[in-house]
């Protein structure tokens, strides 16, 4: 079944949203933590975005994985680039990364340009 990675970020933003409300302080501090780690430095952001593309399939997490794909492509990545972002995933987390990789599929079909 094809997930709706548009959805999910959104899904993943309306949560920021409650939290921001909720518990400011934490996700404040985590907002901060995830931006000073994105800005370019040793490496570049679109570095930085596929790392965390790989990272968020060995993490089995859909909500990044939508969140960094299009990050990705928002910090110029190409789609032969996530995808190979995904199959270091892959050699790193084995069968259940693989499985996980369909996300990125179906991300760089919701997110291109």
């Amino acid at each position: 079944m094809k997930e709706d990675m548009k959805g999910l970020l959104d899904e993943f933003y309306d949560s920021v949203g409650k939290w921001q409300k909720d518990s400011p302080t934490q996700i404040g501090k985590f907002m901060e933590l995830l931006e000073a780690i994105e800005k370019p430095g040793a490496l570049d952001t679109k570095t930085k975005e596929l790392i965390a593309v790989a990272l968020s399939v060995t993490g089995h997490c859909e909500w990044c994985i939508a969140y960094h794909v299009k990050g990705s492509f928002d910090a110029g990545a190409t789609e032969q680039e996530i995808r190979e972002a995904g199959w270091v995933a892959v050699l790193m987390g084995g069968g259940p990364a693989l499985s996980y990789s369909q996300l990125i599929e179906d991300a760089i079909e919701d997110f291109k340009k």
